[in-house]
């Protein structure tokens, strides 16, 4: 069991590196002597959950994709009726997002029931600064954490109200943690209005969303959801543990 624990540990450990890393930096990260690495990092190896580079640092392996794929299936079949009743409520397409590196993924998603609405396809991966999930997501982080991350991706201008300056951005991530939702208000893509809460006690970090066209996502129906949107994430959290 022990040596589990550690090989968990290296796999995360060089996941939070980017997904790549020398034998040196995961001795640093992880206190463990190098003889004890080597030995686990070739079992990884040796069944496809690391692999070598040709500059002799180590990276996150292929076999990982399975894995990570069945476990995002699973995610989305115990999220679906947890969006489908935000949906029912509130008219709107529910999303359930996931950071996936420095990228936030989707996960899951119930469409609203409206001709036009807001579609964003299962596995799409966007940068974090930009999208309301990103936004909770990220707040879930300390400062330098968050700052971190967005630096590493960048903060590019999707739309002319998208946050690129660092120190605004953090600003941002105080008023998420303040009011408990985090708002894409055109940020992401224009004429599309987000709320996003922060799933916590989950599992892992993950953040529920509503998102539809600012026409009907006003001001108004923004704090009649956020609300709603924040007991998804609470009963969806506990949904999770149960089922863990």
């Amino acid at each position: 069991m022990q040596s589990l624990d550690r090989a968990f540990s290296l796999l995360e450990i060089m996941a939070e590196a980017g997904g790549e890393t020398s034998l040196s930096q995961l001795a640093e990260s992880s206190g463990l002597p190098l003889p004890t690495i080597h030995r686990i990092i070739r079992t990884l190896v040796g069944n496809g959950y690391v692999r070598q580079l040709p500059s002799r640092r180590y990276a996150l392996g292929p076999r990982l994709i399975g894995l990570g794929d069945k476990a995002s299936q699973m995610l989305g079949t115990w999220a679906r009726p947890h969006l489908a009743q935000l949906v029912e409520d509130l008219g709107e397409t529910a999303n359930l997002a996931m950071l996936d590196g420095d990228k936030v993924i989707y996960v899951a998603q119930v469409p609203s029931p409206h001709a036009m609405r807001m579609f964003t396809e299962v596995g799409r991966r966007v940068l974090p600064h930009s999208a309301g999930v990103g936004k909770a997501l990220l707040s879930q982080l300390g400062d330098e954490e968050a700052l971190a991350t967005v630096r590493r991706t960048g903060m590019p201008a999707a739309t002319d109200r998208t946050i690129t300056d660092p120190g605004l951005f953090v600003t941002e991530l105080h008023r998420v943690r303040d009011q408990g939702f985090a708002i894409d208000d055109g940020e992401q893509e224009i004429g599309v209005r987000c709320v996003a809460v922060p799933v916590r006690g989950a599992p892992s970090g993950m953040a529920v969303s509503i998102s539809g066209p600012e026409a009907r996502v006003s001001w108004d129906f923004v704090e009649r959801a956020a609300p709603m949107v924040q007991r998804c994430a609470a009963t969806l959290a506990t949904d999770l543990n149960n089922q863990a």
